[in-house]
């Protein structure tokens, strides 16, 4: 399916009517709540491939069931007001991603199934009583990124060797994203490098964060986030202003213009969240579906961006990398 294809459906399924919810319902058929910690435009990938396995599953949009898309656009406080929409319209699952909006649907249920396609450390956050026996109503993916911090800036030091001083990119109100900050920082720490981490609450922070490593920094890390990526067109445009190599979680990111990402296949935890719903909705509780970790990894190396910047990626590098972008 082609992006604009899919831009077309999710924009199409997020105005779906509510007679149309009540159709399906009265007739027995269950409703999914999709919460997207962003907007439909930022990462669709991840959505076509949750909707496509559900397919594989036998679950059809506006056949078996009814998806209904909500889009929070990085605001936590718009996650908690959709999460609220969905316990009054009784949906059969919530599926959602990223800690905050997990957080805030589990603040306002502890009855109606949720599933996690992407959550940072599900236990410490209290997601979740334990990776194998879940409890509750919640259950999901994990996708481990503040243990691939470290992973990250040894990129960053093949990518530009002699790195003294990185800018990091992290909601401040975010506690997964300050953990990983925090990993980060003592990867840097090891090998003499400093960090440079200015507050960002809103997205109007991120022009100012980027004033605030002039001089200062030599690289930048974008730690994951709802809002950060909602942001991430204008982090790309001010990162090539300030000549700024960037390394990510993902591939969508490298794919828009950064130079390197790394971490585990986003769209394959999408894919994988389809087969807890589809376990939920055929009866199993969420309790008893424990938690999985990522199976998949991908480095994604962008040649043009490191052309633009003047860098030289050795080929030894590019040899490892999943994907290189000419």
């Amino acid at each position: 399916m082609r992006r604009r294809e899919v831009i077309a459906l999710l924009g199409g399924a997020a105005m779906w009517p509510f007679a149309a919810y009540g159709e399906q319902a009265s007739a027995g058929k269950p409703v999914i709540g999709f919460l997207g910690a962003t907007t439909p435009t930022s990462t669709p990938q991840r959505t076509a491939a949750f909707v496509q396995r559900l397919g594989e599953l036998g679950w059809i949009d506006g056949q078996t069931m009814t998806i209904e898309y909500r889009w929070a656009q990085g605001q936590t406080d718009r996650a908690a007001q959709i999460a609220e929409e969905f316990v009054r319209l009784n949906v059969s699952v919530i599926v959602t991603s990223g800690t905050p909006a997990v957080v805030a649907a589990k603040q306002v249920t502890s009855t109606i199934p949720i599933v996690f396609a992407v959550a940072a450390d599900p236990v410490g956050n209290g997601l979740v009583a334990s990776l194998s026996r879940p409890g509750a109503n919640v259950t999901g993916l994990s996708n481990q990124s503040a243990d691939l911090a470290g992973k990250r800036i040894e990129l960053l030091g093949e990518v530009k060797p002699g790195i003294r001083a990185v800018g990091v990119l992290t909601n401040a109100d975010n506690p997964d994203s300050m953990r990983e900050t925090s990993e980060f920082a003592a990867a840097a720490k090891v090998i003499g490098g400093d960090v440079v981490v200015p507050e960002i609450r809103r997205a109007e922070d991120i022009g100012s964060a980027f004033e605030s490593f002039r001089g200062r920094a030599e690289a930048l890390y974008v730690v994951a986030d709802p809002l950060i990526n909602t942001s991430h067109a204008s982090i790309h445009h001010l990162a090539m202003e300030a000549q700024l190599p960037a390394i990510y979680n993902a591939r969508e990111f490298a794919e828009a213009g950064g130079i390197v990402s790394y971490g585990p296949h986003l769209p394959d935890l999408f894919r994988r969240a389809a087969d807890h719903v589809d376990k939920i909705l055929r009866g199993t509780r969420p309790a008893e579906i424990p938690v999985e970790q990522p199976t998949k990894f991908e480095l994604v190396i962008n040649l043009k961006t490191a052309r633009a910047l003047g860098l030289t990626i050795s080929s030894i590098l590019l040899a490892r990398a999943d994907q290189v972008i000419e």
